[in-house]
């Protein structure tokens, strides 16, 4: 009975084990196509000559104008919900188009 036991046990271990792995797979392709559409509209946005509106923060702003880079950055996160990277790129444009870097 406890060879029958080992054999369930592993097999549901493998099978648990493929299941988790094929979820992370399905996210990746997932992140994928999300990152292509992303760029297919920035061309898009580019060749039409669109430019993305910068969102009116005056504490960004604010915080910008002391030398606060990392609390711009929070509180640009803290308003749009973009990843650090995003936010970070926004602040440094926002920066750099008034001026501040």
């Amino acid at each position: 009975m406890a060879i029958m036991e080992i054999w369930l046990a592993s097999a549901l271990v493998i099978v648990v084990f493929f299941a988790l792995s094929s979820r992370g797979t399905a996210r990746s392709r997932e992140q994928a196509r999300l990152a292509a559409l992303e760029r297919k509209l920035d061309l898009i946005m580019q060749r039409l000559e669109i430019t993305e509106p910068t969102p009116n923060l005056p504490d960004v702003v604010g915080y910008l104008m002391q030398g606060e880079t990392i609390k711009a950055v929070k509180a640009y996160r803290d308003h749009t919900g973009a990843s650090l990277l995003d936010a970070k790129n926004a602040v440094d444009k926002l920066a750099r188009d008034r001026g501040l870097a």
